[in-house]
């Protein structure tokens, strides 16, 4: 059974950092295409990052770029995203992906797998 559990949300400052974790079980990270979404109540899911299985190519939303860090240890079958210089538009509840065919997707309904998110809120 696969499994997705992030963890490292919480209340951070605006200019702040923040690492989210997403330990992965039932599934090998280095071989799924991974992605980091995230969704503001009463909005659609927003891409945020996403790493390719082959070659560990990565691919970020603008709002993401020059800020955010997506990366995968395979050792510790776990996927992170390192967020730094955080906005308050920011704010949402952050979830992890996994899928394990079709490169890099932007699109949620790509993915198979998720995490059950972690809350992320960024003060003014």
């Amino acid at each position: 059974q696969v499994q997705l559990v992030e963890s490292g949300g919480g209340l951070v400052q605006a200019g702040g950092s923040l690492r989210l974790s997403c330990a992965a079980s039932g599934l090998t990270v280095s071989t799924y295409d991974l992605g980091w979404f995230r969704q503001e109540p009463g909005k659609e899911r927003e891409f945020v990052a996403a790493i390719w299985s082959s070659g560990g190519l990565k691919s970020y939303a603008d709002s993401a770029k020059g800020r955010f860090t997506a990366s995968r240890d395979n050792a510790k079958n776990t996927v992170y995203l390192q967020m730094d210089s955080l906005k308050p538009e920011d704010t949402a509840v952050y979830y992890c992906a996994a899928k394990r065919f079709g490169g890099l997707s932007r699109v949620g309904t790509t993915y198979n797998y998720w995490g059950q998110g972690t809350q992320v809120t960024v003060s003014a």
